[in-house]
């Protein structure tokens, strides 16, 4: 056990427990090329987990929980991995409790690259004890994926995959409350992910300063949520294919800010199969994977 990890040398690390005690900052700051965290528990920061600031970066088989800064009616950004735009990986990674997002790329908009995000869990819930300034029952953060891009250059890559996303629906300090914030010049793919009991499931934002989001969804699951997909801004390029929806839905997809535009496509939506039974074909897919 330790409470802070600086990786600046290319080479696996492992089966480490990072204890931050709610300190600020990075827990686990990564500054090297080719480097693999993998079989790690990271908890109780008051900054990011970790903080990749290298390329050819993979995350697997991590725990990184109870991510709080501020308190919950002034909620500071503390986020479950953060960091630059490279080749990144993160895989078989659960993720929970951060005041701020459990992934967000890049806070800062100045790298470009491509992130994927397989076989996940991202969720938040209620906190089971007092800790950190906020108090047992209290539901912290914001969303479950949030992307910053630079204003210039060639798009940011995002494929999610096969990922569980669930409990994005607190009364927060921030409006429209999604699991997937997707915005700015980033290129994003989502598919085999299911989602639930969400404000939003996921959140698409067209052009403005710095570019709109491209975004393709398929094969997903949403249930319990008020708002399936929120289409701000005249976003040019959203393809929702072979979507299952179940349970309570307010509303499937709604436009805000402005129409469908050329690039809105919809197909094959559907009633979806128990959530029970959807988790359970997720669980076997990571299981083989």
């Amino acid at each position: 056990m330790v409470n802070r990890l600086q990786i600046t040398e290319p080479g696996v690390y492992e089966n480490l427990i990072v204890d931050g005690g709610f300190a600020p900052g990075n827990l686990v700051k990564i500054t090297a090329d080719n480097v693999t965290l993998r079989h790690c528990e990271i908890r109780h920061s008051g900054g990011n987990g970790i903080g990749i600031f290298g390329n050819n970066v993979i995350i697997e088989h991590c725990r990184i929980h109870h991510l709080l800064s501020g308190s919950f009616e002034d909620q500071q950004d503390a986020h479950g991995i953060s960091g630059r735009w490279a080749n990144v990986t993160i895989r078989h990674c659960e993720i929970s409790h951060p005041s701020g997002d459990c992934i967000q790329f890049d806070p800062d908009r100045k790298s470009t690259g491509r992130v994927v995000i397989e076989n996940c869990h991202l969720w938040t819930g209620p906190l089971e004890a007092d800790m950190a300034g906020f108090k047992a029952g209290q539901r912290p953060g914001e969303n479950a994926v949030d992307t910053k891009t630079p204003p210039d250059g060639p798009r940011c890559q995002l494929i999610i995959r096969d990922c569980h996303l669930h409990g994005w629906n607190q009364p927060a300090q921030i409006d429209n409350v999604a699991a997937l914030n997707l915005k700015e010049s980033v290129d994003a793919e989502v598919t085999g992910c299911i989602f639930q009991d969400n404000e939003i499931a996921l959140r698409v934002r067209g052009p403005g300063a710095r570019g709109g989001a491209h975004v393709t969804m398929r094969d997903c699951l949403i249930y319990d949520t008020r708002t399936a997909v929120r289409a701000e801004d005249k976003i040019a390029l959203l393809k929702l294919h072979n979507i299952g929806y179940g349970g309570q839905i307010d509303e499937r997809v709604r436009f805000v800010n402005g129409g469908a535009e050329a690039g809105y496509e919809n197909t094959g939506e559907s009633e979806a199969s128990s959530a029970e039974e959807a988790l359970k074909k997720l669980a076997g897919k990571k299981a083989v994977n």
